[in-house]
């Protein structure tokens, strides 16, 4: 008499028991005629697995099944191990993204604490610890407010007062470089427009955008007092009177 194989080997891999059990079950129900139902799911437990385990694993499968049934059940298996791989795939893009976050709070909450031993727990510097962590990272990232507000022990709905007051203050993401266009009056009677379209066409980004490389960020601003240079282009507070598209890349390509 044959060996009985075991709940572990018949796939040809190593498995828990759960994953075991499951698999067990899919054989079974396999052999019942649902493969294609069944098939599918088994996607979620083989995605777990690495390429080579899916392959030895579907490989076990076709040859436990009837001969009769082999050709339309190997193809079966063929699209569920494409469909694995996919799904293994965004699985790991997923756990990639969520760490990369996890850095990056963990990076904002250790900078705001460097901000906090310089100012000590003194709420009555709040308005420059909020400046130093915009400085930090040309934005106020929410976990960066929600753990300054915990360790000054001032209210969360205080800290977004002082951040919505002032202009200068971003809640959304900002690139490391601040372009801006007047579209003052002065500035559109000179063109303004015109010089707009110019600065979106090197850029690649509307008003309001930024850089997916987080380089820049351009926004429409109404007149900073400098209506002889009109139309004007600032960027990081430097101004520019009318630059054409061609000095508009030169002045982005020294941006650092």
């Amino acid at each position: 008499m044959a060996k009985k194989k075991t709940k572990s080997t018949f796939i040809g891999i190593k498995a828990t028991p759960e994953q075991a059990a499951l698999l067990a079950k899919l054989q079974e129900q396999l052999k019942s005629g649902t493969k294609t139902e069944v098939l599918l799911k088994g996607l979620e437990l083989l995605a777990q697995l690495s390429p080579d385990e899916t392959s030895a694993a579907l490989e076990t499968f076709a040859a436990d099944m009837p001969s009769g049934s082999q050709p339309a059940t190997s193809l079966e298996l063929a699209r569920l191990e494409v469909e694995a791989q996919q799904y293994r795939s965004v699985l790991q893009q997923t756990k990639n993204k969520t760490e990369g976050v996890m850095r990056q709070v963990i990076k904002q909450i250790a900078q705001t604490d460097k901000i906090l031993a310089r100012y000590g727990s003194d709420g009555s510097e709040l308005v420059q610890m909020i400046i130093d962590i915009q400085h930090e990272n040309y934005w106020l990232p929410k976990e960066a407010l929600v753990w300054l507000s915990q360790k000054l022990d001032v209210p969360l709905n205080q800290v977004y007062q002082v951040a919505t007051f002032y202009k200068a203050f971003s809640l959304v993401p900002k690139g490391r470089h601040s372009v801006s266009v007047c579209m003052g009056s002065a500035c559109q009677v000179r063109g303004a427009p015109a010089l707009l379209d110019r600065v979106t066409e090197v850029l690649k980004i509307a008003p309001g955008e930024t850089s997916p490389d987080m380089r820049f960020s351009l926004d429409t601003e109404n007149c900073p007092g400098c209506c002889a240079l009109a139309p004007l282009m600032v960027v990081d507070g430097i101004y520019y009177c009318n630059p054409s598209a061609k000095e508009i890349k030169q002045i982005m390509a020294a941006c650092k």
